[in-house]
């Protein structure tokens, strides 16, 4: 029986993410920036045109972005020249943070181009088309960003990437790169996936709003850090995982468990979670706006030549912090007795309350650790990418898919499925358009799946 779920909700999520990444993958040379974790060895910026430059007068439009080289390194003095039908309408350099705008007179379709002559040594354009992008729709009072896709690699005189050889050092270095990325992406990933995953070994309910709270966290920590309190962004972070998880807590007791009391069916269970995630989500958009911001500290870092890759502080750092909360959470599980009792009611819910343990209790303590894990993850991957409305919702089809190939109701099992969907989701840009990275995740989970239908660490069948 749970492998069939399995497979039918692995099916779904399949459909959901096949269409937008065609779509992205029609539209890869638009202005619209990449919704997933996409490495500076790959793109041209480290989160496709964030909005961290003063903002405009609303009734004026441009075109603007930010560039950093594939050592996610800023690249100023570069010149970007704007053209519509031909004509040049404007220009403008990249500063030191590797920033650029050019203001347009009017809406319209345009094309934003850079010399890759102008390029620092061993950074090219990732194809041979990439030193321009054509078709950029502003609209109205828009400040549109555009991405320039740029990579490691010795150009010819025009300016074009070469791509590398399979057994090149450049291939090698650039393997290794996206491998760390990899790694460092689905370990964000598996710390807000666990609480997924618990919540539906105890009470077998999808939560389709968990990406809210990963939302919510990441907000609640940005505001936390600016003014007026200006708190420091460690200290942010621990305040918003404990707002999340009192905002898991508060949803369990007033709907939740309610709900359950009243035998409420999944099906009903699983359209009022869809519902709370679109209020959630509205509710955030309208407080935060639309948006991207980062936070105030951490921003910019000088990346660490470590040898085989380089990586900044801050990365490496949550990383380190992603990596020490699976360990925890492992040790809550195996030795101590809350851990056990979660287990218990994970494994047969009417036996564990036979036994004496207060499976209520213990469902309110999954709620409120994997809202406080989803919190968590939120202000980790908006220190690594950017903080915006929908971040947990790109996230959540991620967390379904790693629980899934891990084992649904197995927090180890998700883990493992979130190790490996960072990974395949990264290294396969190597060699397929970045825009399409989440389709290949879920194209192996499929194919894990149909090999082993109930995962990682899954059972064929549930006993009692």
């Amino acid at each position: 029986m749970r492998a069939r779920v399995m497979s039918l909700f692995a099916a779904l999520l399949l459909t959901v993410m096949l269409v937008p990444g065609a779509a992205a993958a029609a539209l890869s040379h638009s202005s619209s920036p990449p919704t997933a974790a996409v490495p500076a060895a790959v793109l041209s910026q480290d989160d496709a045109a964030k909005s961290t430059a003063p903002p405009q007068d609303e009734a004026a439009q441009s075109i603007r972005g930010s560039i950093r080289g594939p050592d996610r390194q800023p690249i100023s003095g570069l010149t970007i020249t704007v053209t519509q039908d031909g004509t040049e309408v404007g220009s403008g350099t990249t500063d030191d943070k590797g920033q650029w705008e050019v203001p347009l007179p009017e809406p319209g379709t345009y094309s934003a181009s850079i010399d890759p002559a102008q390029l620092p040594e061993g950074v090219v354009p990732r194809t041979e088309d990439g030193a321009q992008i054509d078709g950029v729709v502003v609209r109205p009072g828009a400040q549109q960003g555009v991405i320039f896709q740029l990579a490691a690699g010795a150009g010819g005189e025009d300016g074009a990437a070469a791509p590398p050889a399979a057994g090149g050092t450049s291939f090698a270095r650039q393997f290794i790169q996206l491998t760390v990325e990899g790694i460092k992406f689905g370990a964000i990933i598996a710390i807000t996936a666990v609480g997924l995953s618990l919540v539906f070994g105890t009470t077998r309910l999808i939560n389709f709003a968990h990406g809210e709270y990963v939302t919510f966290g990441a907000i609640m920590a940005f505001f936390l850090s600016v003014t007026p309190l200006n708190l420091p962004v460690w200290l942010a972070g621990i305040l918003a995982m404990i707002l999340t998880a009192l905002l898991a807590g508060g949803v369990e007791l007033t709907v939740w468990r309610p709900m359950r009391r009243k035998s409420a069916g999944l099906i009903q269970q699983f359209i009022v979670a869809i519902g709370l995630a679109l209020v959630v989500r509205h509710i955030l958009l309208v407080l935060f706006g639309s948006r991207r911001r980062q936070y105030d500290e951490y921003n910019l870092q000088q990346s660490m030549d470590l040898g085989l890759f380089r990586i900044t502080p801050r990365d490496l750092i949550v990383t380190l912090i992603a990596f020490a909360l699976m360990g925890l959470v492992a040790f809550m599980l195996e030795r101590t007795r809350v851990g056990k009792a979660m287990r218990a009611v994970n494994d047969n819910q009417d036996l564990a309350s036979a036994s004496g343990i207060n499976v209520e209790r213990i469902i309110m303590i999954v709620w409120l650790l994997g809202g406080a894990l989803a919190g968590l993850g939120g202000v980790l991957f908006g220190l690594t990418q950017a903080v915006y409305p929908d971040m947990g919702f790109q996230l959540l089809l991620l967390m379904f898919a790693a629980v899934i190939l891990g084992g649904l109701g197995s927090a180890y099992g998700a883990m493992v499925g979130a190790i490996a969907i960072g990974l395949v989701s990264q290294l396969s840009t190597l060699w397929f358009p970045a825009s399409l990275q989440n389709m290949w995740a879920l194209l192996v989970m499929i194919l894990v799946l149909l090999v082993r239908p109930q995962g990682f660490f899954g059972r064929r069948e549930r006993v009692g």
